[in-house]
C-alpha cells in the first residue's frame, strides 16, 4: 500500500514540478472565475504536446522556447500532438 502511495505522489510531484519550472505555474496571477482551471488545462495540453515531439531532443523548457521562436517548429509540435489523436472513419 505504501509503495502505491509513493508511486502516485512521485508522478504527481514530477508533473507539478515540470509545470512549475516550464510554465511558472506557481507564479500565475490568474485568479478570476474559471480562468485558473482553463489555463491549467492549456498548460497540460502544451506539456503533453512538447513531450510527444521527438525531433528536437532537449528539455521541455528548451522546446517551449524554440516553439515560441520558430513557427516551423511550432507546427511540428502541433503535428506530433495530433498524429495519433485524430481517427479517420
Amino acid at each position: 500500500m505504501a509503495s502505491a502511495i509513493r508511486q502516485h505522489w512521485g508522478i504527481e510531484n514530477s508533473v507539478h514540478w515540470t509545470l512549475d519550472v516550464t510554465f511558472h505555474e506557481d507564479e500565475s496571477r490568474i485568479r478570476s472565475l474559471h480562468s485558473p482551471q482553463n489555463f491549467a488545462l492549456l498548460r497540460r495540453i502544451a506539456l503533453n504536446a512538447l513531450e510527444r515531439e521527438s525531433s528536437f531532443r532537449r528539455s521541455i523548457r528548451q522546446k517551449s522556447r524554440r516553439e515560441a521562436m520558430s513557427d516551423c517548429y511550432m507546427l511540428s509540435v502541433l503535428a506530433a500532438a495530433l498524429s495519433n489523436s485524430v481517427s479517420l472513419p
